[in-house]
């Protein structure tokens, strides 16, 4: 295959999936000849859609360089991903390696015997040299399997071209055993691949997911793409999902796509990486451009990148008729109740953890003393989006300034705060620098009944309250995973990490607990014993309260003609409930 096609490729890849049963590949680079005295080759240090530094060499072996004459060449690791290859004249170079594939999760490199996913930041390594050169890749795959990316394919069966290796990076191929289905929508081809049997319904599928591409355009005007692909992988219990330029992974359990609440979560997931294909993957922040896939790329507009994108996702599906109002209001009443009980809202600004994204951990810590980018700029991203209608008298929404910044920024331009805040202005005929600060720069505590009412909505957290000792237990155990800051745990001198073993001197147990809060009203003092570092202490916690019911978002009474205008600037539908308050059928 390589002989046949190598005119019309300067760098070219062979994947020989040679031992799938092991996870394991061969694979083999060819670069152009290059007069330099030593060739860099480098494999990523992360992939495009996790800002965090991955242990990818870790799967590399048997690394061999040679010239074109076959003669091994000298060459040295120089760097976690980088390998220095010694030149003594002219040459072309080839360099092989084994690959160790068994990472589903990071959604890098898996290879089995039914399947491999290959996303080229952990699969194929490049030269910075020939980074912008045209690109091969060829497949040797077991019998039976079928081949899918978003790469247009080559001369030959199983094989891929892209233009330079940043679209081959944002280009995984999928190939394997797996059901596929193609549909058409506004002019441009999407293909539909799943790999791993479960209970969903391949045609539902289809439906939906072309009632969110034609969704899209109450966005954005025109597509980046002619092609896009979805991948799905249902699996034993990996979960997630990468958005990419031309198409997307999504993972989910096998069996979590037939109930109505696991089918809503599945195609949210896809309406956020289709999102992206605008919002990252067309334009983004100028920290992101170009990708420097051997160290961090800092950017300070992370919760624009990936909290607007959270913030349009569920939007998509209500436009399209997928989502009822009265699910997406549930969706927003859940992302409000999660703020309130997160006390890093208190400490850090989205901007902020736009910037601490590439060593943020989770847990505890983070819960308390941080926010998230995607939690938080949904938010933000909502105020703003009311911010606008307000400000212009419902003629301009966020959906202009993405609208906006897609055809002023398109890569390779980057956009930064100062751009966005002109656009803002542009858009308005305001000044959003003061907003930026308290909105943006400042952790962020909003009114959200006030906020709401701009579209005629309340919070509703009910009247009947419950105690809460404001700590939560791992999964089946007794161990502390979080202790919420200033909550009644934390001011008793509990910590995460703790192991809890009786309540008033009464043994506790996983399922017990949660009951056993209940037998106790605020105000109550309480013995709680642990084990602190192996060691038995007792500590006196006074019993606090919270709502019981869950948060909801409700009409006001006598809404306004301005209020329910306002609903439907925002979401694009008329108000959904009746004179009562209930949702209309």
């Amino acid at each position: 295959m390589v002989a046949a096609t190598s005119a019309f490729a300067d760098v070219m890849y062979n994947i020989d999936i040679d031992q799938p049963e092991h996870h394991l590949a061969k694979v083999t680079v060819s670069f152009p000849q290059t007069h330099e005295s030593q060739l860099k080759v480098n494999l990523p240090v992360w992939r495009t859609g996790k800002y965090a530094v991955l242990p990818l060499a870790d799967g590399v072996r048997n690394f061999v360089a040679k010239d074109e004459q076959g003669q091994p060449l000298t060459w040295q690791r120089t760097a976690s991903g980088e390998w220095q290859v010694a030149l003594t004249a002219p040459t072309k170079v080839t360099v092989s390696y084994q690959l160790y594939a068994n990472e589903l999760g990071q959604r890098v490199r898996h290879i089995d015997g039914t399947h491999a996913y290959l996303d080229a930041s952990g699969v194929m390594m490049y030269s910075p040299s020939f980074r912008h050169e045209p690109v091969l890749v060829g497949l040797k795959v077991p019998a039976g399997w079928q081949s899918y990316s978003g790469m247009a394919a080559g001369a030959e069966p199983h094989s891929f071209t892209a233009p330079n290796y940043d679209v081959l990076i944002d280009s995984p191929i999928e190939t394997g055993i797996s059901h596929h289905r193609r549909f058409n929508a506004d002019g441009k081809q999407y293909d539909l691949v799943v790999w791993g049997e479960g209970n969903y319904d391949l045609e539902q599928m289809v439906v939906d997911l072309k009632k969110v591409t034609l969704a899209s355009q109450q966005i954005w005007q025109g597509y980046p793409f002619e092609r896009y692909l979805f991948i799905v992988h249902a699996t034993s219990g990996a979960r997630g999902a990468t958005e990419h330029i031309n198409s997307t992974v999504i993972q989910l359990p096998r069996f979590n796509f037939r109930e109505r609440e696991d089918y809503l979560r599945f195609i949210s997931t896809a309406a956020h990486e289709f999102v992206h294909t605008w919002n990252v993957k067309a334009y983004r922040p100028e920290g992101l451009v170009p990708y420097d896939f051997q160290q961090e790329n800092m950017s300070d507009l992370l919760w624009m990148a990936e909290g607007s994108t959270s913030y349009f996702q569920n939007q998509l599906l209500l436009r399209a008729g997928i989502m009822t109002p009265k699910e997406f209001l549930e969706d927003v009443a859940k992302r409000i109740d999660r703020n309130q009980h997160t006390p890093g809202r208190e400490q850090q600004s989205v901007a902020e953890t736009s910037l601490n994204e590439w060593v943020a951990g989770g847990g505890d810590y983070a819960r308390n003393h941080s926010v998230n980018i995607y939690s938080e700029g949904y938010l933000v991203s909502m105020a703003l989006d009311h911010q606008l209608l307000n400000d212009s008298k419902l003629k301009v929404s966020y959906r202009d300034l993405q609208q906006s910044l897609y055809q002023d920024f398109r890569l390779p331009k980057g956009y930064n705060a100062a751009d966005v805040r002109e656009l803002l202005q542009q858009l308005s005929g305001k000044d959003y620098s003061d907003w930026w600060k308290t909105n943006v720069n400042t952790p962020i505590s909003y009114d959200f009944d006030k906020l709401l009412a701009n579209a005629g909505l309340r919070i509703d957290a009910g009247d009947k309250q419950q105690a809460d000792f404001g700590m939560q237990l791992a999964s089946d155990s007794l161990k502390l995973s979080w202790v919420e800051r200033n909550g009644a745990a934390w001011q008793a001198g509990i910590a995460a990490g703790d192991e809890l073993v009786a309540i008033d001197g009464v043994k506790v147990t996983p399922k017990s607990f949660a009951k056993r809060v209940q037998d106790f009203k605020a105000g109550d003092k309480v013995a709680i014993s642990l084990f602190v570092n192996d060691t038995l202490q007792t500590k006196q916690l006074t019993v606090a309260s919270a709502a019981k019911d869950k948060l909801a978002l409700k009409a006001v009474a006598n809404p306004s003609r301005a209020q329910k205008a306002f609903f439907k600037a925002w979401l694009g539908l008329e108000w959904p409930f009746t004179k009562n308050g209930e949702f209309k059928k």
